[in-house]
């Protein structure tokens, strides 16, 4: 077999992010097709364990070396940097700190090749710069960490694929931000990573910025001219399947339908609300750029649910699913 190591991290521990790993790795599925371990806390996953009653037993390890990957027994490499009283549901910088550095040691272990892909469960923004890491998310530090310059976040589900110019800044700095260069190298990594996925010549559609993309200078100030279509037209002349600047409105549900294979969207809330309508338990975050491979779930720490046992696993099973479909496969 041929099964990829999976290095889940543990995300911010107050959340639910313990619970949905706790639930995901309770499926006989999960470990057919990969070796999958924890990097957290044990014995926070041990309480999450409890929250949702399974009887999975917590197997601590302090290297990938020492992990059997056996179902039934979770292998958590322990950095043990929680208390065991940790409040749930509470933003705390203990949480915001562990969390950041469940990440760095996995990008540590993926660049040194002990594991094939990075699974992320949610971490919470204003809980990781109280303790001192002013990163807007979970890509912004993966970048860093690799020393990525071209990167971007695609957000995938059965029905809807979208990758964005920009993303986690405000609606008025986006657009700024927003330029030909850039744009074809979103387009260009989209066609890149469908392409290792498998499509053969991806179709792409580029969103505008503008109600109904501008409508030729009716609506904005000629943003789509100036700062899309030089992009587009590179990417064209390169043979790339692309079309735009196209309506938002209408280009999401055209995706939905299957005219196209991905949708470039400008900025945050362009991509994620149709993704989110879609259904928060099928969306998986993918990192593309980056030199090693990372998905999460598209969800947030849920501080109101956590402790409850009520978190929807499906995202995270999802997110492992798609690490296992990219990630370089191995013999055991």
């Amino acid at each position: 077999m041929n099964r990829p190591i999976i290095g889940i991290t543990m995300g911010d521990a107050a959340g639910v992010g313990p619970e949905i790993i706790m639930k995901s790795l309770h499926d006989a599925d999960v470990y057919a097709s990969c070796r999958p371990f924890v990097i957290g806390d044990s014995k926070i996953l041990e309480r999450a364990g409890r929250i949702v009653q399974t009887e999975l037993q917590i197997r601590n390890i302090q290297s990938v070396s020492e992990a059997q990957f056996q179902q039934g027994t979770v292998d958590c490499l322990d950095l043990d940097l929680l208390p065991n009283n940790l409040p749930l549901g509470q933003i705390s910088a203990e949480a915001g700190h562990a969390s950041f550095s469940f990440l760095k040691k996995a990008i540590e272990l993926a660049n040194a090749g002990e594991i094939d892909a990075i699974c992320t469960a949610p971490l919470n923004k204003e809980a990781l710069h109280k303790g001192g890491h002013l990163y807007p998310g979970h890509t912004e530090i993966l970048a860093d960490l690799t020393g990525t310059k071209d990167f971007s976040m695609m957000l995938s589900s059965p029905k809807l694929k979208v990758i964005h110019v920009t993303t986690h800044v405000g609606i008025i700095d986006a657009v700024k931000m927003i330029n030909p260069d850039r744009v074809y190298k979103v387009i260009r990594m989209a066609h890149d990573t469908l392409q290792k996925a498998g499509y053969a010549t991806p179709k792409i559609a580029v969103c505008g910025i503008n109600p109904h993309a501008g409508e030729n200078g009716l609506f904005g100030y000629g943003e789509e001219a100036e700062k899309i279509v030089p992009g587009v037209k590179i990417a064209q002349d390169e043979g790339i399947e692309v079309v735009g600047p196209l309506p938002a409105d209408t280009l999401f549900f055209r995706a939905t339908r299957g005219d196209f294979d991905i949708v470039v969207a400008m900025y945050h809330d362009q991509g994620h609300g149709p993704i989110k309508v879609l259904g928060l338990e099928a969306g998986v975050n993918i990192t593309v750029g980056l030199p090693i491979i990372r998905t999460s779930v598209d969800h947030g720490t849920a501080f109101d649910i956590a402790g409850k046992g009520i978190a929807d696993e499906q995202s995270m099973k999802e997110a492992i699913r798609q690490a296992v479909e990219l990630a370089p496969k191995r013999e055991e």
